[in-house]
């Protein structure tokens, strides 16, 4: 049986999804837990539109995960079908069985002036386990790892 926490923060190359894993790697550092870094796949990648997309996606949040101090030996990438909510959502039960969602306020596809977006909106009222959206703002304050 696993005792060490599992966090799981969603990515998709956004400055707040890099506030979010950023958040994410200082807890699971802190808390001797787990990351998962999930990707979410839509349609665009799977007609192979944005081929590239997910590894680029991949490398660059596994080097933010480990310039971050995140053990790689406790961090997992994923890649997810789905929209971003479902993919998130379905983490959170067994078999991942996740204790906490991250995600940053909004995504790739933000619209100027929202506080929040969609996925980080419908995570909150959707999860049954906590969900932490970390504001971009706190990278711009230099607060990186929850205190």
């Amino acid at each position: 049986m696993n005792t060490s926490p599992t966090v799981v923060v969603g990515y998709d190359g956004s400055v707040d999804s890099t506030a979010a894993l950023l958040w994410a790697t200082g807890l699971t550092r802190a808390i001797g837990g787990r990351l998962r870094i999930v990707h979410a796949v839509g349609l665009l990648e799977h007609a192979g539109l944005l081929a590239d997309h997910v590894a680029v996606h991949r490398d660059t949040a596994l080097e933010i995960a480990a310039t971050a101090g995140g053990d790689p030996q406790w961090i997992q990438w994923s890649v997810v079908d789905g929209d971003p909510c479902s993919a998130l959502l379905r983490m959170s039960m067994p078999p991942e069985s996740a204790d906490l969602l991250v995600v940053g306020s909004r995504g790739s596809d933000a619209h100027e002036g929202s506080l929040l977006g969609s996925t980080s909106l419908e995570l909150a009222e959707r999860s049954l386990i906590p969900v932490t959206i970390v504001p971009q703002a706190r990278q711009a304050h230099g607060v990186s790892t929850p205190v």
